[in-house]
């Protein structure tokens, strides 16, 4: 049942639900893109490269371009088929779905408001599991866990991973980069910066969108194949297919999700997030062209390891960690510690409390479905 079936079947099996978990996916989507978008057009907003609306634009156009990349060079989603699966299927109903979701978009839209470059993707991922968990009742039911550890744990571990790497990679590249301009032109080498960084921007910005807009493909296939497994066996192919299949065939028979999880997330982009830009620009170092080049260089290459690893990072802690790096190559003392570490308390506290809000949510729910 793809699309057009479902439109015209709504009553069945909870169909009205899944419609609203789609439209609220996408919803989260569109908000992860604005809420992110200062992960890649921060310094060079800050280094006044690009003007805020030709920032938005030239990010949103890289996060498009992103699917094309994961769609024909990669050749397919392992972010999303992470995501679908680090919950067992058996505890996931179209209801922990819904939960999950809101919880995410809640939590996404404080720290946007309060200007805190939290994870989209630890968000999303923290309300799924404690719906999960509240469906449940408990981590395991007669010996079966509810959440897949093996699928999970490398998350948990990359949200220091990440920044960390992130960090390491733009500290050398940026030495790097010192060591081998040593005896250039100060003027003419920030006029060449201010060109690569459109560069560094944009590969930053196609291993955003080729991260985070997998990860709304990855609910939306959870909610899909739940819904179909409550179907009879007449109609749902699921049941014939492997476990570990199921992902593939969704992304085959609901080609369309992928593209509008892409378009999504660029719309969402150019709308902009002013206030994690000035916070990821200015407040943790100042940034000049040269360091804006090794940040985003050194993020990007982040983003492409963990991408072809499967494993969904949060682009904000890695871009946040590459700007630490640049820093720390000046002294110690040019990164203001205080906001790192407030920003660190956001990037710990973003899962559980995801999971608890999810839970609540879950329980508000069930109390009217």
């Amino acid at each position: 049942m793809e699309l057009f079936d479902l439109l015209n079947n709504l009553d069945v099996n909870g169909g009205w639900l899944l419609l609203i978990i789609i439209l609220l996916a996408l919803g989260f989507d569109y908000i992860n893109g604005f809420h992110d978008a200062a992960n890649s057009i921060a310094t060079i907003v800050t280094t006044r490269v690009l003007t805020p609306f030709q920032a938005v634009l030239w990010a949103a156009v890289f996060n498009f371009a992103a699917y094309f990349i994961s769609l024909y060079i990669i050749g397919e989603f392992k972010i999303g088929n992470t995501i679908a699966k680090s919950v067992n299927e058996n505890f996931i109903t179209l209801e922990v779905i819904f939960a999950g979701l809101v919880a995410a978009i809640l939590w996404n839209l404080a720290t946007w408001k309060l200007g805190i470059p939290s994870s989209s993707s630890h968000t999303l991922i923290g309300g799924f599991m404690g719906a999960a968990i509240a469906h449940a009742g408990g981590l395991s039911v007669n010996g079966e866990d509810v959440i897949v550890y093996a699928k999970v744990i490398p998350i948990f571990l990359f949200i220091f991973g990440a920044p960390f790497l992130g960090m390491i990679l733009a500290y050398f590249i940026t030495v790097a980069i010192m060591w081998i301009c040593r005896k250039a032109n100060p003027h003419k080498a920030e006029k060449w910066f201010k060109k690569l960084q459109l560069v560094s921007s944009a590969l930053f910005s196609l291993g955003h969108g080729g991260n985070d807009a997998q990860k709304v493909m990855g609910i939306i296939g959870a909610a899909v194949i739940s819904f179909h497994m409550g179907l009879p066996e007449a109609l749902n192919p699921y049941k014939e297919i492997a476990t570990a299949d199921r992902f593939a065939y969704f992304v085959d028979h609901w080609g369309w999700v992928p593209l509008v999880s892409f378009i999504f997330i660029g719309l969402g982009t150019m709308s902009g997030g002013w206030k994690i830009v000035k916070t990821m620009g200015s407040k943790i170092t100042k940034v000049t062209p040269l360091e804006g080049v090794a940040a985003e260089t050194a993020g990007a290459v982040a983003l492409y390891v963990t991408e072809h690893m499967g494993i969904p990072v949060s682009t904000t802690h890695t871009i946040t960690g590459s700007i630490i790096g640049v820093g720390i190559t000046k002294r110690i003392s040019a990164v203001r510690w205080g906001v790192t570490i407030s920003l660190l308390w956001a990037w710990i506290l973003t899962i559980p409390v995801s999971a608890l809000v999810a839970m609540g949510v879950y329980h508000l729910v069930h109390l009217f479905i």
